[in-house]
């Protein structure tokens, strides 16, 4: 472990770690790095989705279940 704890920004890069600011530690020195993870973004609603609705101007599809049924009932050859 280090003596010291340094709260330092840096990016990722060629899969090194790259200080965004210059650090007082000495080459060679290991390190660790901690990732906070991302917070997760709520489940979304299906409503949401672009295809909700696309149908509501059918007249031919009163509603999916029904739709569904007709497709399984009439296969197409």
């Amino acid at each position: 472990m280090l003596d010291e704890t340094h709260d330092d920004c840096g990016k990722i890069r060629e899969r090194v770690f790259k200080p965004l600011e210059n650090v007082k530690i000495e080459e060679g020195t290991v390190v660790e790095i901690h990732v906070p993870q991302r917070e997760k973004a709520p489940p979304s609603s299906i409503r949401n989705l672009g295809f909700t609705g696309m149908w509501e101007y059918r007249d031919d599809i009163t509603d999916g279940v029904s739709y569904v049924n007709h497709l399984r009932d009439n296969p197409r050859s």
